[in-house]
């Protein structure tokens, strides 16, 4: 009977032991994948000239002009910190969490989200990119892992262009592959296109330039039938501040079927620190 506890204790500590080496080669791949983005960083960026928005939409001029301010050297990697909500549920019982992250972001090449959130004594921590999603629970049992094909790709590429359109601008200025048109007399529609992907996202300003709320249609299975198909998705846009010459939101709230009455804002964050590193 002792050998089969010492057996036992044996296995449970070897598959403890593979779970926290899976879990760190999470972490190591993470912190690659980070490192690899900054390095396209421009090393030495124009500086931003109101002339540089001259040919675009008069929405997308009015963007442009009240988020990156003349002078500003175009850096389009940008490190945000942030907290708030993350739900894991839907509108009728959203399972709010609280949560900490990290978003590292260089459009169009693509971005890392890292994540911790808690409700009571449930905890989940992972990490979001244009490569995978992988989620953990209580940091050893693995409940997410997904990547590697066409459609995962597809949706993250919806979301890190429309995220890049109002916390890393000097990214969505004019280039190989981005083109805006006018959609409305305070809309501008961005496209990017890259690596056979393409993108849309309908911004919204108001009569300043600040940008109010963005809108697109995502590739996603976030629906009854987990069938990946375009759904709207978006977001509203508040609290803007200064950093380093660009002046982004502080304050998002987001969410799948946007603008209908399933509309359920799943992402609720407050960033707490941007940088350009």
């Amino acid at each position: 009977m002792s050998a089969m506890y010492l057996l036992a204790g044996v296995l449970v500590l070897t598959a403890l032991s593979l779970l926290v080496l899976w879990r760190v080669r999470d972490h190591w791949s993470d912190a690659s994948l980070i490192k690899g983005l900054q390095k396209t960083q421009p090393s030495t960026p124009d500086k931003f000239d109101p002339a540089m928005v001259d040919c675009l939409p008069e929405p997308a001029q009015r963007y442009f002009l009240y988020t990156i301010a003349p002078g500003t050297p175009l850096k389009t990697v940008v490190d945000l910190r942030m907290s708030g909500r993350f739900g894991m549920g839907d509108k009728t019982s959203p399972g709010y969490m609280r949560m900490i992250a990290r978003q590292v972001m260089a459009m169009p090449e693509g971005f890392v989200w890292k994540m911790r959130a808690r409700r009571g004594v449930l905890a989940i921590s992972g990490s979001d990119s244009h490569r995978w999603t992988r989620f953990w629970v209580m940091g050893l049992l693995p409940v997410a892992r997904l990547g590697g094909d066409a459609d995962h790709a597809r949706s993250a590429f919806g979301r890190y262009v429309a995220e890049a359109v109002f916390w890393a601008p000097a990214s969505a200025l004019p280039a190989p592959g981005i083109s805006w048109t006018r959609v409305g007399p305070d809309c501008a529609r961005l496209t990017v296109n890259h690596n056979g992907l393409q993108q849309s996202v309908d911004l919204y300003v108001n009569e300043h330039g600040q940008p109010t709320e963005v809108r697109f249609e995502r590739w996603s299975n976030a629906n009854p039938q987990k069938q990946h198909r375009l759904q709207p998705f978006g977001g509203y846009l508040s609290e803007f501040r200064w950093f380093e010459g660009f002046r982004l939101p502080t304050h998002v709230e987001a969410g799948n079927q946007f603008t209908t009455d399933e509309y359920f804002p799943f992402f609720i964050a407050d960033i707490t620190d941007v940088s350009f590193h």
